[in-house]
């Protein structure tokens, strides 16, 4: 991945970063959508579909709502999605790497976020006198240095996490020893246990979940052995 392409990847990130919480949260942060997106940057959006459909089986376990901390996989997903497309002439052990470099920059996403958190709090105790008189130029601009904000810091995390990683997967790669079957297949293998778990803790409790979550995976295998 060369120097040019690492700022529309950037830009693609920190869009992508500003979905996840702040706007237009229309679900482009997904691990399927955003890597999708990152592997088509990177010249292959099927490679990128493959990563983005390994990284939503971890993002099952991330519950996004409250003050809970949770990681952050817009921006992530587009890096590790990038990175796999780019790799893809030496394939083996690339989607146990970008997942690893995914999963890392969505937990480094999530405490850019606590501290992004953190920065509109003091933005809006600054505003507190004109908040309090209901002035609407004081709300608007609250509003529009938030999402400044998350955008910026989705672009640094993005272009931060790219720098980062893109020497690191290419030797990794090459020194990489495990055949391309065997290394998919544990990478495969690790994110269903995640999404196993993730889901037993929803439906374990209700017999009826318990059915619907089986009729919906005999019917997943059903069309995938149609195909």
């Amino acid at each position: 991945m060369d120097v040019i392409s690492l700022v529309p990847l950037a830009v693609l990130g920190a869009l992508l970063g500003l979905d996840t919480v702040s706007f237009p949260q229309a679900m482009l942060s997904r691990p399927l959508v955003a890597a999708t997106a990152g592997g088509a940057f990177a010249g292959s959006a099927a490679e990128g579909l493959m990563l983005g459909a390994t990284l939503e089986l971890i993002a099952l376990e991330t519950l996004p709502f409250g003050a809970s901390r949770y990681l952050e996989w817009g921006s992530a997903s587009a890096v590790g999605g990038a990175f796999f497309a780019s790799s893809s002439v030496t394939p083996a052990g690339a989607l146990s790497l970008a997942v690893i470099a995914a999963v890392t920059t969505a937990w480094v996403g999530s405490w850019s976020m606590v501290r992004a958190r953190q920065l509109n709090a003091r933005m809006a105790a600054q505003s507190r006198g004109a908040l309090d008189a209901g002035a609407r130029g004081a709300v608007v601009g609250l509003q529009l240095k938030g999402l400044g904000v998350d955008l910026i810091r989705g672009f640094l995390l993005t272009l931060a996490a790219a720098v980062a990683f893109s020497p690191i997967l290419q030797v990794s790669t090459r020194l990489w020893s495990l055949d391309e079957g065997t290394s998919r297949a544990i990478a495969i293998a690790l994110a269903a246990a995640v999404a196993g778990g993730a889901a037993w803790k929803l439906f374990h409790g209700s017999i009826a979940a318990r059915w619907a979550f089986l009729l919906g995976l005999v019917s997943a295998f059903t069309v995938m052995a149609a195909a």
